[in-house]
Protein backbone atom coordinates (compact mmCIF):
# COMPACT_ATOMS: atom_id res chain seq x y z
CA UNK A 1 0.00 0.00 0.00
CA UNK A 2 1.37 3.44 -0.92
CA UNK A 3 2.05 6.18 1.62
CA UNK A 4 -0.76 8.24 0.10
CA UNK A 5 -3.19 5.34 0.53
CA UNK A 6 -2.02 4.82 4.13
CA UNK A 7 -2.53 8.51 4.92
CA UNK A 8 -5.98 8.50 3.32
CA UNK A 9 -6.97 5.40 5.32
CA UNK A 10 -5.59 6.96 8.51
CA UNK A 11 -7.72 10.04 7.84
CA UNK A 12 -10.85 8.10 6.90
CA UNK A 13 -10.77 5.32 9.49
CA UNK A 14 -8.91 6.84 12.46
CA UNK A 15 -9.05 10.64 12.47
CA UNK A 16 -12.63 11.21 11.29
CA UNK A 17 -14.26 8.50 13.48
CA UNK A 18 -12.14 9.48 16.49
CA UNK A 19 -13.10 13.11 15.99
CA UNK A 20 -16.80 12.31 15.78
CA UNK A 21 -16.67 10.06 18.84
CA UNK A 22 -14.84 12.80 20.76
CA UNK A 23 -17.73 15.13 19.90
CA UNK A 24 -20.14 12.64 21.46
CA UNK A 25 -17.89 12.30 24.51
CA UNK A 26 -17.91 16.11 24.88
CA UNK A 27 -21.71 16.10 24.81
CA UNK A 28 -21.72 13.42 27.54
CA UNK A 29 -19.38 15.62 29.63
CA UNK A 30 -21.72 18.60 29.13
CA UNK A 31 -24.70 16.55 30.18
CA UNK A 32 -22.90 15.22 33.26
CA UNK A 33 -21.89 18.75 34.29
CA UNK A 34 -25.49 20.03 33.85
CA UNK A 35 -24.57 22.95 31.61
CA UNK A 36 -28.25 23.83 31.40
CA UNK A 37 -27.93 24.97 35.05
CA UNK A 38 -24.65 26.87 34.58
CA UNK A 39 -23.35 28.13 31.23
CA UNK A 40 -26.60 27.35 29.43
CA UNK A 41 -27.67 28.40 25.96
CA UNK A 42 -24.63 30.60 25.31
CA UNK A 43 -22.19 27.69 25.63
CA UNK A 44 -24.42 25.43 23.56
CA UNK A 45 -24.49 28.04 20.78
CA UNK A 46 -20.68 28.10 20.87
CA UNK A 47 -20.72 24.30 20.48
CA UNK A 48 -23.05 24.53 17.50
CA UNK A 49 -20.85 27.21 15.95
CA UNK A 50 -17.79 24.97 16.35
CA UNK A 51 -19.75 22.06 14.85
CA UNK A 52 -20.46 24.17 11.77
CA UNK A 53 -16.91 25.49 11.55
CA UNK A 54 -15.57 21.95 11.24
CA UNK A 55 -18.60 20.46 9.50
CA UNK A 56 -18.34 22.62 6.38
CA UNK A 57 -14.65 21.82 5.75
CA UNK A 58 -15.26 18.13 6.50
CA UNK A 59 -18.13 17.98 4.03
CA UNK A 60 -16.04 19.85 1.44
CA UNK A 61 -13.14 17.41 1.85
CA UNK A 62 -15.46 14.42 1.62
CA UNK A 63 -17.26 15.37 -1.59
CA UNK A 64 -15.20 17.99 -3.43
CA UNK A 65 -12.02 17.67 -5.42
CA UNK A 66 -9.21 18.86 -3.16
CA UNK A 67 -7.69 22.00 -4.61
CA UNK A 68 -6.70 25.45 -3.31
CA UNK A 69 -10.35 26.36 -2.67
CA UNK A 70 -11.05 23.34 -0.46
CA UNK A 71 -7.73 23.71 1.36
CA UNK A 72 -8.53 27.37 1.99
CA UNK A 73 -11.97 26.39 3.34
CA UNK A 74 -10.25 23.88 5.62
CA UNK A 75 -7.62 26.35 6.84
CA UNK A 76 -10.14 29.13 7.50
CA UNK A 77 -12.43 26.64 9.27
CA UNK A 78 -9.50 25.43 11.37
CA UNK A 79 -8.46 28.93 12.45
CA UNK A 80 -12.03 30.00 13.22
CA UNK A 81 -12.71 26.73 15.06
CA UNK A 82 -9.60 27.17 17.22
CA UNK A 83 -10.56 30.77 18.04
CA UNK A 84 -14.11 29.71 18.91
CA UNK A 85 -12.81 26.79 21.00
CA UNK A 86 -10.71 29.24 23.01
CA UNK A 87 -13.74 31.49 23.48
CA UNK A 88 -15.84 28.45 24.48
CA UNK A 89 -13.35 27.18 27.07
CA UNK A 90 -12.85 30.67 28.52
CA UNK A 91 -16.64 31.07 28.84
CA UNK A 92 -17.15 27.56 30.24
CA UNK A 93 -14.38 27.94 32.83
CA UNK A 94 -15.98 31.17 34.07
CA UNK A 95 -19.42 29.58 34.50
CA UNK A 96 -18.85 25.94 35.48
CA UNK A 97 -16.22 23.39 36.40
CA UNK A 98 -14.62 21.80 33.33
CA UNK A 99 -13.25 18.50 34.63
CA UNK A 100 -10.14 16.61 33.53
CA UNK A 101 -12.04 14.18 31.28
CA UNK A 102 -13.71 17.02 29.41
CA UNK A 103 -10.38 18.85 29.10
CA UNK A 104 -8.85 15.75 27.47
CA UNK A 105 -11.81 15.45 25.11
CA UNK A 106 -11.31 19.10 24.17
CA UNK A 107 -7.70 18.27 23.31
CA UNK A 108 -8.89 15.67 20.80
CA UNK A 109 -11.52 18.05 19.42
CA UNK A 110 -8.90 20.75 18.92
CA UNK A 111 -6.25 18.50 17.39
CA UNK A 112 -8.44 16.38 15.09
CA UNK A 113 -9.22 19.21 12.63
CA UNK A 114 -5.56 20.26 12.67
CA UNK A 115 -4.43 16.70 11.95
CA UNK A 116 -7.07 16.26 9.24
CA UNK A 117 -6.06 19.52 7.58
CA UNK A 118 -2.36 18.61 7.77
CA UNK A 119 -2.94 15.15 6.25
CA UNK A 120 -5.03 16.60 3.41
CA UNK A 121 -2.37 19.29 2.80
CA UNK A 122 0.33 16.59 2.64
CA UNK A 123 -1.74 14.46 0.27
CA UNK A 124 -2.40 17.48 -1.95
CA UNK A 125 0.92 19.27 -1.45
CA UNK A 126 1.02 21.10 -4.83
CA UNK A 127 -2.49 22.49 -4.20
CA UNK A 128 -1.44 23.52 -0.68
CA UNK A 129 1.69 25.28 -1.97
CA UNK A 130 -0.42 27.07 -4.58
CA UNK A 131 -2.09 28.96 -1.73
CA UNK A 132 1.29 30.60 -1.15
CA UNK A 133 1.97 31.47 -4.77
CA UNK A 134 3.91 28.32 -5.71
CA UNK A 135 2.22 27.03 -8.83
CA UNK A 136 -1.23 27.77 -10.15
CA UNK A 137 -4.02 27.83 -7.56
CA UNK A 138 -7.36 26.32 -8.58
CA UNK A 139 -10.32 27.78 -6.75
CA UNK A 140 -13.13 25.90 -8.49
CA UNK A 141 -15.56 23.83 -6.44
CA UNK A 142 -16.15 20.55 -8.22
CA UNK A 143 -17.25 17.10 -7.12
CA UNK A 144 -14.49 14.54 -6.61
CA UNK A 145 -13.41 12.90 -9.85
CA UNK A 146 -13.07 9.63 -7.93
CA UNK A 147 -15.68 9.83 -5.19
CA UNK A 148 -15.23 8.19 -1.83
CA UNK A 149 -17.27 4.98 -1.48
CA UNK A 150 -20.97 5.66 -1.02
CA UNK A 151 -21.08 3.35 2.02
CA UNK A 152 -18.33 5.44 3.67
CA UNK A 153 -20.09 8.75 3.02
CA UNK A 154 -23.36 7.28 4.31
CA UNK A 155 -21.61 5.95 7.42
CA UNK A 156 -19.98 9.31 8.14
CA UNK A 157 -23.31 11.12 7.72
CA UNK A 158 -25.00 8.61 10.04
CA UNK A 159 -22.28 9.03 12.67
CA UNK A 160 -22.49 12.85 12.31
CA UNK A 161 -26.22 12.58 12.94
CA UNK A 162 -25.87 10.22 15.92
CA UNK A 163 -22.75 11.77 17.49
CA UNK A 164 -23.36 15.41 16.60
CA UNK A 165 -26.69 16.65 15.32
CA UNK A 166 -28.98 14.71 17.67
CA UNK A 167 -26.95 15.14 20.89
CA UNK A 168 -26.23 18.83 20.36
CA UNK A 169 -29.83 19.41 19.23
CA UNK A 170 -30.94 17.84 22.51
CA UNK A 171 -28.43 19.99 24.39
CA UNK A 172 -29.84 23.12 22.76
CA UNK A 173 -33.42 22.15 23.63
CA UNK A 174 -32.40 21.29 27.20
CA UNK A 175 -30.56 24.58 27.75
CA UNK A 176 -33.34 26.66 26.17
CA UNK A 177 -35.94 24.88 28.34
CA UNK A 178 -33.87 25.46 31.50
CA UNK A 179 -33.40 29.12 30.58
CA UNK A 180 -37.14 29.60 30.10
CA UNK A 181 -37.93 27.87 33.39
CA UNK A 182 -35.38 30.04 35.21
CA UNK A 183 -36.85 33.23 33.68
CA UNK A 184 -40.37 32.12 34.59
CA UNK A 185 -39.23 31.40 38.16
CA UNK A 186 -37.64 34.85 38.45
CA UNK A 187 -40.80 36.49 37.12
CA UNK A 188 -42.94 34.68 39.69
CA UNK A 189 -40.52 35.52 42.50
CA UNK A 190 -40.22 39.19 41.51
Amino acid sequence: MSTDALLQHFLMYVVVPGWLLAGLADYVCHRASHIEQTSGVAETLLHLLQFGLVGVPLLAALVLEINAAVLLIMLVGLVLHQATATWDVRYANATRRVGPAEQHVHGVLEMAPAIATAVVAILKWPAFLSLFGVGEARFSLELKHTPLPTWYLAAVMLVVLVCGVLPYGEELLRTVRASRLARAGRCRAG
